[in-house]
């Protein structure tokens, strides 16, 4: 499978703050992006931009620097404009989780822009309808405003999830089988009767066959302590009786 993020591009229109530029590489570069595009920044290359990237150097050095924003999408196949405020004529609006998923969607047709604005006015209407889709952050209504940064960091986040499950499970050991919980079970059982705890007629079997079955994936190794454990437990008993 490709890496559908290495066709996502982030551009950050006229950026007022470099602090700003190096936090966003930094953003990307946490969540597996790299490709970062500055439209007419009020200052760059500055100092500040390589403070706040830390660990996201190469992404910033490798950040290209464009006049306008047709420059910076012009081979883009889709183009979504990020804007914390409702506009009365827009593009097609996206809450960002829907737009994180049909952005991957067309990166496997070619490079995707998500496309930010100024830090104090955002875009402008030319540059929102020069991207094809609108998209928003939830926020709380009463204050919507995101730094720059932080706003594409929860990009960045999104996109991120809509490849799948983030994280791969990690076992160091091997599964439990079938055979072995049947194992388990009768061992249960077993030390259940000759310990006296299990009447007849009990529902003790359907009752730990049900409470194993909330612990998904248990381990060969967890199920040998609790086996470990209940033989210990019956030469207790033995050895009183």
């Amino acid at each position: 499978m490709p890496n559908l993020l290495e066709s996502v591009r982030i551009v950050l229109c006229r950026p007022s703050h470099p602090g700003n530029i190096g936090s966003a590489a930094r953003a990307m570069k946490t969540m597996g992006l790299a490709d970062l595009r500055l439209v007419a920044p009020q200052r760059y290359p500055a100092p500040e931009a390589e403070w706040l990237a830390t660990g996201a150097i190469d992404v910033l050095q490798a950040a290209r620097v464009h006049a306008a924003l047709g420059e910076a999408i012009g081979d883009c196949v889709a183009a979504y404009a990020f804007s914390a405020r409702p506009r009365e004529w827009s593009p097609r609006s996206f809450a960002l989780r829907e737009a994180a998923s049909a952005a991957l969607a067309r990166a496997a047709d070619g490079p995707v822009a998500f496309v930010f604005g100024n830090e104090t006015a955002g875009l402008t209407n030319e540059e929102m309808f020069a991207c094809q889709a609108l998209v928003h952050i939830p926020a709380d209504p009463a204050y919507t405003s995101l730094n720059l940064a932080q706003a594409v960091q929860v990009a960045c986040y999104e996109l991120r999830m809509a490849l799948g499950p983030a994280v791969p499970p990690m076992r160091s050991e091997k599964p439990a089988t079938t055979a072995d919980l049947e194992g388990l079970y009768a061992h249960l059982e077993q030390a259940a009767a000759g310990s006296g705890f299990m009447a007849p007629g009990s529902k003790l079997r359907e009752r730990w066959r049900r409470l194993f079955s909330r612990v998904p994936e248990l381990e060969r190794e967890e199920v040998n302590i609790l086996r470990g454990l209940l033989k210990a437990l019956e030469k207790k008993v033995d050895a009183k009786q």
